[in-house]
């Protein structure tokens, strides 16, 4: 399937020209699934866009939405084309968020300004995790805290108690993305990933690609007759 993968690939890749196609290879390079952020109901939904901003921006390849209350819309303008990179997934419900991301070796970690939370700067970068963000209103479910493996806060001095959840989500990420790179982890996507979101961008980068795409198959057929 690689080798198919591969093959599909060079032939969509005729179709782009060589800026687009070093631009995927220089962003995938630093691209991440070492750490993935899931949100829990956010309401506002220019929040869930600028979160997936931030994703992108800071090199987070997965965004977990959790979508049991709200609507399930992206609001584009606010995520000014970052849909098309970051991989967005859907969960009905908290449980099947978390059962999903333990499944794929992640830590559940709690963002809570609560006394118990270990501070950003302390947080420790080394083991894979699901970041969750909850509400605007109330924060996170008590589903998530019960479950989580560990807590997390950004250190305030003001009266302000809290952030806005898009804000707490870039300086979240930021920080321990750039601490990420800044280490000897091995935090990059596999071969087999980037040739997966290489395709896909390539894919999405065409216009008509359906029919491009049924020539390859044609042209592939007419091979091996």
């Amino acid at each position: 399937m690689e080798k198919f993968n591969q093959e599909l690939l060079t032939y969509l890749e005729g179709f782009l020209t060589d800026n687009r196609k070093e631009g995927f290879l220089r962003v995938l390079k630093n691209r991440t699934k070492h750490f993935t952020i899931a949100m829990e109901d956010v309401y506002q939904l220019h929040n869930t866009s600028a979160v997936m901003r931030s994703c992108e921006v800071f090199g987070v390849q997965e965004l977990n939405v959790i979508e049991q209350k709200f609507g399930k819309r992206i609001d584009s303008e606010i995520a000014m084309g970052a849909q098309k990179w970051v991989d967005v997934n859907r969960f009905n419900t908290v449980q099947s968020c978390i059962d999903a991301k333990r499944a794929q070796g992640y830590q559940i970690i709690a963002t809570t300004p609560h006394n118990d939370s270990c501070m950003l700067h302390e947080f420790d970068i080394s083991k894979p995790s699901a970041i969750f963000f909850g509400t605007e209103k109330n924060g996170l479910s008590e589903e998530v805290i019960r479950q989580a493996d560990g807590f997390i806060k950004i250190p305030m001095v003001g009266y302000t108690e809290s952030l806005n959840i898009s804000v707490s989500a870039a300086i979240i990420i930021q920080d321990i993305t750039t601490r990420l790179r800044q280490s000897e982890l091995n935090w990059h996507l596999s071969e087999e990933e980037i040739l997966e979101k290489r395709l896909d961008w390539t894919r999405k980068s065409i216009k008509d690609i359906d029919f491009i795409e049924k020539k390859f198959y044609e042209i592939k057929e007419s091979a091996v007759k």
